[in-house]
């Protein structure tokens, strides 16, 4: 097999992120996503996946996807605008632009996807992104990808994204760019604050809200909806369906002419194949169940307290979140990575974050719930934590 011409750089660049505590690895998980998973053929209790509503393996919502693959058939063959674009995406498009209170809504085949394509279809030279330093990587990605001047402001600091956007007073368009929940931390952007800077500066917002649709907000509508915003007062909204709706893909809610431009200048929508109709006829489903039954979010809502209370107690460094999403900061690379390895052995699974996706010294325990925990599931793992912490 032919070789790189610097495969002893790359070699001695692997080795060196072992040595680190930074080296990733996937795992293989059998059978359906859930709470009891069995991974790398090994039985564990899971709070590491993001099907936060417990919704990834429904049967509605696997009843749906069958039906559609009898109807539509698997692959939709081709990209959106040739003849990709099937019944199911035309509907899904349709009820999300409902449920988000926008006009327009436009699928995307992932979250990433949406995120590039945004901002690049809507940016260009001479114009300004200013993000917030602790935003995902598509969106930084996104920053990258455009010819639009780059800026970054700590973390929610409002003051410094005043002053990052009097520095781009002489671009010709501005666009601030955020988390809504921040996927990594947990915790919400201020966005009414991020909304009136927006009004001052004559700047656009995008929000990547996919950690916070389904989970926050009437009836799961997200960050705009927590925060009581009007639909017409509403920023550019990006929405993942992998995670809180159980099923893939992704949208972006916005006006007429925001979804039009996307249609005719985002490149990650308009040279790629469509996701399969069935994913779409999946997630109308999914839709319904994460509308009309708030029992989910209440109980969600339980298990966070219950967990945080008892983290507090046993003295854990958590980072403020009321999401899902529940971080316990340990700090060091390789401690944080033994903790993770001795919860393992318990037989429960947790997601072990480490620079580079987080800043240095605040490697972490990144903790998520989901409406199929029970509160035995959250006892067992708080006295797992225990243990794991004192060893």
């Amino acid at each position: 097999m032919s070789q790189l011409p610097w495969h002893e750089e790359l070699t001695a660049a692997l080795a060196d992120r072992k040595a680190a505590g930074r080296y990733r690895q996937p795992r293989l998980r059998l059978g359906d996503q859930g709470v009891t998973i069995t991974v790398d053929g090994k039985a564990m209790l899971s709070f590491c996946s993001n099907d936060y509503l417990g919704l990834a393996a429904h049967p509605d919502i696997k009843q749906a996807f069958k039906q559609a693959i009898d109807r539509e058939g698997v692959g939709s063959g081709a990209a959106h605008l040739l003849t990709g674009h099937s019944y199911y995406h035309q509907a899904l498009e349709e009820a999300l632009a409902e449920f988000t209170g926008q006009p327009r809504v436009l699928l995307f085949s992932t979250g990433y996807m949406a995120n590039l394509g945004t901002i690049d279809g809507l940016l260009k030279r001479g114009d300004a992104v200013i993000q917030d330093k602790l935003n995902h990587a598509s969106l930084l990605d996104g920053g990258r990808l455009t010819e639009a001047d780059q800026l970054r402001y700590p973390h929610a600091d409002m003051a410094l994204l005043h002053k990052r956007l009097h520095n781009a007073a002489t671009a010709k368009h501005r666009l601030i760019v955020s988390d809504g929940v921040f996927s990594m931390d947990g915790d919400i952007a201020p966005l009414p604050e991020i909304m009136t800077q927006a009004r001052q500066h004559r700047a656009a917002v995008l929000i990547d809200d996919a950690h916070g649709f389904g989970v926050i907000g009437k009836g799961g509508r997200g960050t705009v909806s927590h925060f009581a915003l009007a639909p017409d007062q509403a920023p550019i909204q990006v929405g993942t369906l992998g995670k809180a709706f159980g099923t893939g893909g992704a949208f972006v809610a916005s006006n007429e002419t925001v979804i039009e431009t996307l249609i005719q200048q985002a490149r990650s929508y308009v040279y790629t194949t469509a996701q399969p109709p069935a994913v779409a006829a999946a997630t109308l489903a999914s839709l319904k169940l994460v509308e009309q039954e708030d029992w989910r979010r209440d109980k969600l809502n339980t298990l966070i307290k219950q967990f945080r209370q008892g983290a507090q107690q046993l003295g854990l460094n958590l980072m403020p979140s009321e999401t899902p999403i529940q971080p316990v900061l340990i700090g060091d690379d390789k401690t944080a990575l033994a903790v993770g390895q001795h919860l393992e052995q318990a037989g429960i699974l947790v997601g072990v974050i480490r620079p580079p996706t987080v800043p240095k010294k605040t490697a972490r325990l990144r903790i998520t719930f989901s409406a199929s925990h029970s509160e035995q599931d959250v006892n067992k793992l708080l006295s797992a934590l225990e243990q794991a912490i004192a060893h």
